[in-house]
């Protein structure tokens, strides 16, 4: 079976039990490690059984996948920042990078930037949004993951934090990355599967500090775990009434706005 997700601490913490054949019962899997960027598009071709996707791609692959209910990351105070290099009003006028055209991230910022008018709104790699901005290429860039914890030592400054804004505005957490599977597979298994491996990581969660490290992008290890107590949590577990009422809004918002199709029924 194949398996794909990114390589942030968070995905391997939650699928190395998993990914490692540690899990009874569990289909073997062969794990591939890609930016969302990449699974969104690949879930569309459907190159992969179980994929990461982000929950702003769900409109366009819930004919052939279903949403599991563990496995995922969203939660709370864990949203998508933009950043600045000084303190700027608004977007009118200024430039942007952004690091994907359908993740989450760059759905809410659209929901968020509503009315103002920025001048070019580039797709640039996440790694080099920072380092842009930083040396002005350009005038904001919007960030995710672990960028919330290192954008001080980049001499940014956050202009909103999307996360916060979206939870202001509707009490709800904020969904990001959804973890789907093929309509054709034994979703109870695949479920089962899933949540036993969220599990297994917080039973034992020095078993994967290996692994996780060794895909971190250089994280230092205080990152590491920072960003796996801010992505993995109940929500990672069980998504709960909560969270599909938080995945519902946020499509049923961008549909109003005409911003992506009607998403299928998520259960």
């Amino acid at each position: 079976m194949k398996l794909a997700h990114s390589p942030c601490p968070n995905d391997t913490f939650v699928f190395y039990a998993w990914s490692h054949g540690l899990l009874e019962g569990a289909p073997p899997v062969d794990v591939t490690f890609a930016d969302i960027d990449v699974t969104n598009t690949a879930a569309e071709r459907g190159e992969f059984d179980v994929v990461k996707v982000s929950y702003a791609a769900l409109p366009w692959l819930l004919d052939d996948y279903t949403l599991l209910p563990s496995g995922g990351a969203l939660g709370r105070g864990c949203g998508p920042l933009v950043l600045t290099r000084g303190d700027i009003p608004s977007l009118d006028g200024r430039t942007v990078a952004v690091p994907s055209e359908r993740s989450t991230a760059y759905l809410l910022f659209r929901l968020w930037a509503t009315g103002q008018r920025p001048a070019r709104i580039d797709v640039v790699p996440f790694t080099s949004i920072m380092p842009a901005v930083r040396d002005g290429a350009y005038d904001a860039g919007l960030v995710i993951h672990e960028a919330r914890f290192t954008y001080p030592s980049f001499g940014l400054t956050s202009l909103v934090d999307l996360g916060a804004w979206w939870e202001s505005d509707t009490g709800l957490p904020i969904p990001l990355g959804a973890i789907l599977a093929k309509r054709s597979l034994d979703i109870d298994a695949l479920t089962r599967a899933a949540r036993a491996s969220v599990e297994h990581a917080w039973a034992d969660p020095s078993a994967s500090a290996a692994y996780v490290a060794a895909h971190a992008d250089e994280m230092s290890p205080d990152v590491q775990a920072q960003h796996i107590a801010l992505y993995v949590n109940e929500f990672t577990r069980d998504l709960s009434d909560e969270g599909y009422a938080a995945i519902e809004a946020l499509l049923n918002r961008a549909h109003t706005a005409k911003l992506t199709p009607a998403s299928p029924k998520l259960r």
